[in-house]
């Protein structure tokens, strides 16, 4: 377990289902705790009370309502952890048939969202704070995604501007950068193009949630006070180039 991490609070967008709920998890049962938030507050609050975790406390809110994210910060006072996991999907589309409104629904969460919350975290965090950024492997580009990789890079870009501008203030900020999790992402694919997707994961499936989980708790822990301004890929090194015959 890392240490230290009992008695923070942490604030965890996009925690209804998939990596934020597991991060929600994760971070509670390391004693800490955290207030679980999503867009979506019916799914919020089944998910929170089938947990039956007394550290997760629901607290529904769209993540680019700064009037919402402020209130919640400063009512729950101090939170030292936060972590942008609020994110939607965007469907495959090539960069010809890409529309601007799509363009900009994804940006408008995956990116704007993410800005929001950190901004308005940062403004109340004191020296020993963590901010953690849930990017994608996407980040490094791609097919028939350019609003996805466009956000997720832009998630990158502010999470190296935050680090160096907060640094000064003892608030380290980094990304993680997950490739294949076998989240409700993936259940917009058929069974034949998941089955493909997976046989190119070097480990030959999708992530467990968990294991994302288990790096976020480490870089919200004293433990990682070295680490500022990164982007960890944790996509079981699919990056290095090699794919399978």
């Amino acid at each position: 377990m890392p240490s230290s991490l009992h008695s923070s609070t942490a604030l965890v967008t996009g925690a209804a289902r998939g990596i934020g709920l597991a991060i929600a998890v994760r971070l509670a049962r390391d004693g800490v705790r955290v207030l679980a938030s999503d867009a979506d507050g019916d799914v919020l609050k089944a998910a929170v009370e089938g947990l039956a975790e007394p550290r997760i406390l629901a607290v529904p809110f769209d993540c680019r309502d700064r009037v919402a994210v402020a209130a919640v910060l400063d009512a729950h006072h101090p939170v030292q952890i936060a972590v942008n996991c609020a994110g939607v999907a965007a469907d495959m589309v090539e960069l010809g048939r890409l529309t601007r409104q799509d363009f900009e629904r994804v940006l408008s969460v995956n990116l704007g969202g993410t800005f929001v919350v950190a901004q308005e975290a940062a403004r109340r965090m004191t020296e020993g704070g963590r901010i953690i950024n849930i990017a994608s492997r996407g980040y490094l580009g791609g097919v028939g995604g350019g609003h996805y990789v466009a956000s997720k890079a832009g998630v990158v870009g502010l999470t190296r501007a935050m680090a160096v501008e907060l640094r000064w203030r003892g608030i380290n900020v980094n990304a993680v950068a997950p490739g294949m999790v076998d989240t409700r992402m993936l259940d917009s694919f058929d069974q034949a193009t998941r089955l493909r997707l997976e046989r190119r994961e070097p480990s030959g499936h999708a992530a467990d949630p968990a294991t994302i989980a288990a790096i976020v708790a480490f870089l919200a822990s004293p433990d990682a006070s070295q680490i500022n301004g990164q982007v960890l890929l944790a996509d079981g090194g699919k990056t290095l180039g090699i794919v399978p015959l």
